[in-house]
């Protein structure tokens, strides 16, 4: 995607800079559109000589989706009320145009900036800017294609990402308005991880690699457990332990399955598999 950094672009001053400025950042956003399936044409801008009038409109903007009109009325602040406290909002808004037209790593890094030049506004201490952030992370999550393999089969470094960045915003942002946000995108990204953790342990199981089903299955369930697969992990994990003939172990989690989803299908194979095992060794 072809793509141009607005927070980087420099902020003159004067008719002439800000008119060029405004062209660039329409260029810019424009492009992006058009390149991610955006809309086509272009909201026509109408500037007014007050500050709160050009960001009032452009919050207009930003919720018809119209990024690069949005983007014009904020670079206009910007550059002709620089010292207004709707100049420091702009760029903020400025990211979330970015944002919006899927220009996702722009948008990390100007929401990184907002946050570095002004750590006590209310939208960088309320984790506003660190919850987008990690929807950015989240955003740019590969996806699945039918010409491609799955997503849970290929590197997820980016997932990783995302978990981690999600997982530090709910540890700094206790009181934040945006946790619950942070915790559906944490839970849908923890789904993603536990699908390629079960994607690795049936790849080993299938291929007779009794202690790599073992490994693999245990961090599932230590790291995600809850999104869907513990009664199906807890019922191999029993099965990859007797093959590496450790009954006990199996004993473990199949009792730990029969205990927590005692109406699943799997609990009555489990109760069944359990009776079979070796009577366990009597204590030392």
């Amino acid at each position: 995607m072809f793509s141009i950094h607005l927070s980087r672009l420099p902020w003159p001053r004067g008719r002439g800079a800000a008119l060029a400025l405004t062209l660039a950042l329409g260029l810019a956003l424009a492009t992006s559109a058009t390149a991610c399936g955006g809309k086509g044409g272009v909201a026509s801008v109408d500037y007014s000589v007050s500050a709160q009038k050009n960001y009032e409109r452009g919050l207009k903007m930003l919720g018809d989706k119209e990024w690069v009109a949005a983007a014009k009325y904020f670079a206009f602040i910007k550059s002709r009320f620089p010292y207004s406290k709707y100049a420091v909002l702009a760029e903020l808004r400025l990211a979330d145009a970015e944002f919006g037209a899927e220009q996702y790593l722009e948008a990390v890094d100007s929401y990184k900036l907002f946050e570095k030049f002004h750590p006590t506004h209310e939208m960088v201490v309320n984790g506003y800017a660190s919850l987008r952030i990690a929807e950015a992370y989240f955003k740019m999550l590969p996806g699945d294609l039918w010409i491609l393999p799955p997503s849970y089969e290929k590197d997820q470094t980016s997932v990783e990402e995302a978990a981690q960045q999600l997982r530090s915003f709910l540890t700094r942002y206790k009181a934040s308005p945006f946790r619950k946000k942070a915790e559906e995108l944490l839970a849908r990204v923890g789904k993603r991880l536990a699908e390629h953790e079960w994607y690795v342990a049936r790849y080993y199981w299938d291929r007779g690699k009794w202690m790599g089903t073992v490994l693999r299955l245990r961090r599932l369930l230590d790291r995600h457990p809850g999104v869907g697969y513990d009664v199906d992990a807890l019922w191999l994990l029993g099965r990859a332990y007797v093959k590496v003939e450790m009954p006990e172990r199996a004993r473990e989690a199949w009792t730990e399955l029969v205990t927590k989803h005692p109406t699943t299908g799997k609990a009555a194979e489990a109760r069944d598999a359990i009776a079979r095992l070796p009577a366990a060794a009597p204590p030392k």
